[in-house]
């Protein structure tokens, strides 16, 4: 427990200290973020919670780092990622209760900017194959999201089929934004509709758009504001474009509580009324497209961030993510309690049962 007689800096720097897989990126989107909501206030904690793994806990948004990845990606990413290993993720995820984690590829993903196709293809392919040694290695501890080649139609097309059928992947895991393109984008289609044909899980993960990741860095980096604008931009992309209209077999699940998108929720949904052109789209309303997909509890295990969410979509579209590495699983497990606002068969729910119905092979 932190002492609630310290001022509030000292309280924060004392979690940012004493929290696993801490660092200025960890920092910022930890500390100063739910657990200075959660951990560092004058909030009780939790009483105690089942954190073995008999807890079953199903990690959504847990990611690994591919030797090839890392290697393509250095000096771009933050050292909590350089410094991954397989230990630390088991370690972590004993110490929360988690049974398995879903591995996936942070930003910026295997799309970088000036690289080739065959490049990007080479660099996605290389990254499932050691995803799914992670998968094979480790029985039972993990599942992974492959990545795509998305501005490469043809390579990710052809990566959708070796990574379902040969790798046995549990999804697919997306960014936010590619270049200058949502997922919703009309060139992205032929993809979603492949995606839609298998009736796959999409897991997304924001980055920085083009235009946004050097605003105003390196004060307010981009994993402050803009990643979460950017998953309000995907889900826009994809309600306003027609692609949750067109495809309807793909289970989205987007990170972070939906970004900011649940307090610009009347925006949404009056859409329709300013562009009477995408009124057709939603002959149930926008609301109902949006309670459709799913959103993970990584970085918002708090109860600002929870309240919004469940005003917006019903819990049983919630699912628990962690962002591991930068936060930790017990976080999330304290965090979400923390907030008093769900009963422990709701948190079932989040925590197993919910993420077990988008996610079959794991049910045993």
């Amino acid at each position: 427990m932190v002492d609630d007689s310290l001022p509030l800096q000292s309280r924060v720097r004392h979690c940012a200290e004493c929290s696993p897989g801490t660092s200025r990126r960890g920092f910022l989107m930890g500390a100063l973020g739910s657990a200075a909501l959660a951990a560092c206030s004058t909030t009780p904690m939790a009483p105690a919670v089942n954190v073995g793994r008999s807890a079953g806990r199903i990690d959504v948004h847990h990611h690994g780092s591919p030797p090839a990845w890392l290697n393509a990606v250095r000096g771009q990413i933050d050292p909590l990622a350089t410094n991954w290993s397989v230990q630390k993720s088991l370690e972590d995820m004993d110490r929360g209760g988690v049974a398995t984690s879903m591995l996936s590829i942070t930003t910026p993903g295997v799309v970088l900017r000036n690289m080739d196709g065959p490049t990007s293809r080479r660099l996605a392919r290389e990254s499932n194959e050691w995803q799914a040694r992670m998968v094979n290695d480790h029985r039972g501890r993990f599942g992974f999201f492959a990545a795509l080649p998305m501005l490469d139609t043809q390579g990710a097309l052809e990566e959708i089929a070796y990574s379902i059928d040969t790798l046995k992947a549990d999804g697919i895991g997306l960014l936010t934004s590619y270049g200058d393109k949502w997922l919703g984008d009309p060139q992205f289609f032929p993809i979603m509709e492949e995606i839609n044909r298998r009736k796959l899980v999409v897991y997304t993960h924001p980055t920085a758009a083009n235009c946004c990741g050097n605003l105003q860095t390196p004060v307010v980096p981009p994993v402050m504001i803009e990643f979460g604008t950017d998953t309000t931009r995907t889900i826009a992309s994809i309600l306003f474009n027609g692609n949750a209209a067109r495809f309807r077999d793909i289970r989205w699940i987007f990170s972070h509580a939906g970004g900011s998108m649940p307090f610009l929720i009347e925006r949404f949904v009056r859409h329709p009324i300013l562009v009477p052109s995408s009124a057709p789209l939603f002959p149930n309303g926008v609301a109902a497209e949006l309670r459709r997909f799913y959103y993970d509890t990584a970085q918002v295990s708090n109860a600002a961030a929870m309240s919004a969410l469940t005003k917006v979509v019903p819990t049983s579209q919630i699912v628990f993510g962690t962002d591991y590495p930068y936060r930790t699983a017990l976080d999330h497990v304290q965090g979400i309690r923390n907030t008093g606002m769900f009963d422990e068969a709701t948190l079932t729910m989040i925590e197993r049962t919910t993420p077990l119905s988008l996610l079959p092979r794991w049910r045993t």
